[in-house]
């Protein structure tokens, strides 16, 4: 069987690569994915503390530090937290509020404390996580319907950048409709203009996660420890591409299949679209 990747001809400009990419029904994530270059020891490091945040967030630098040099990892501390930082941990703990805030940063005001979210597309959380591959890794960004848990829009990368969550946000719209609110942490994507911009001008309220409060987006960090235990640590990928058609297959089934305890055992997409269309 062809592989329809090596179809596609990245140096033409018209049609472009999205263009081919649509034309052969492939996703471009898979196209661009080169494995991170880092080394097989580093890998399983992060693979740990990827299953590790799962388990205990509120751990910190010394008790990780412990833990690693306890399992036999050579480790220093300038080392775990560069790789505590590829895998996005945020430790959970409370803090005083002593910082002084940088008034050049565009933050936003945590809208959904006291706010009861009783119908669709009200409020959609929005986050990015890190995904372990047999050699390398990924990043997944979903959008999640906080009222039916539907996740409305999700797609994988090798890079975060404000531009690619902007796009799956405006897929999501294009295809489900426009949320009154959008939520996510105070991270440089969500901070930065492009992103910003893009929701003023949709007219979508912006909320921002405290910093620190990793809890004030509880919803999206339970799909994450949901995709992670139920998937992507019982099906290691080779590939960009296999990882996307693995995830594009749980997805749908998280959606249309999956019975949520705190849905009393319905399904998302039975929250989100509950009138039945019949021909």
């Amino acid at each position: 069987m062809t592989d329809r990747r090596k179809m596609i001809d990245k140096a033409l400009k018209n049609p472009s690569v999205r263009r081919q990419s649509q034309m052969l029904s492939l996703c471009r994530s898979g196209l661009y994915y080169v494995p991170n270059v880092e080394t097989e020891e580093n890998l399983a490091i992060l693979r740990i503390l990827d299953a590790q945040y799962l388990e205990t967030p509120y751990y910190g630098e010394r008790r990780l530090l412990a833990m690693l040099r306890a399992k036999g990892y050579l480790i220093n501390m300038k080392r775990l937290r560069r790789l505590m930082r590829i895998v996005l941990w945020r430790t959970l703990y409370p803090k005083r509020r002593t910082t002084i805030p940088d008034g050049k940063a565009l933050k936003y005001p945590y809208l959904l404390r006291d706010l009861t979210v009783d119908h669709t597309n009200q409020v959609w959380a929005i986050d990015i996580t890190y995904i372990p591959m047999k050699s390398g890794f990924m990043y997944l960004f979903a959008v999640i319907d906080l009222y039916s848990r539907y996740v409305v829009g999700w797609d994988l990368c090798n890079a975060m950048t404000a531009e690619w969550c902007v796009s799956v946000l405006q897929k999501a719209i294009s295809r489900h409709g426009k949320p009154e609110i959008v939520n996510s942490d105070q991270g440089c994507q969500f901070t930065s203009d492009r992103y910003i911009d893009f929701l003023k001008t949709a007219n979508v309220s912006i909320s921002m996660d405290g910093k620190g409060r990793a809890l004030d987006n509880v919803f999206i960090e339970r799909l994450w420890r949901s995709v992670k235990q139920e998937y992507v640590y019982l099906n290691p990928c080779e590939t960009g591409h296999d990882l996307w058609r693995g995830l594009d297959k749980y997805f749908t089934f998280y959606n249309t299949e999956r019975p949520h305890q705190s849905l009393k055992y319905l399904t998302p997409d039975k929250l989100y679209y509950p009138v039945i269309k019949t021909a």
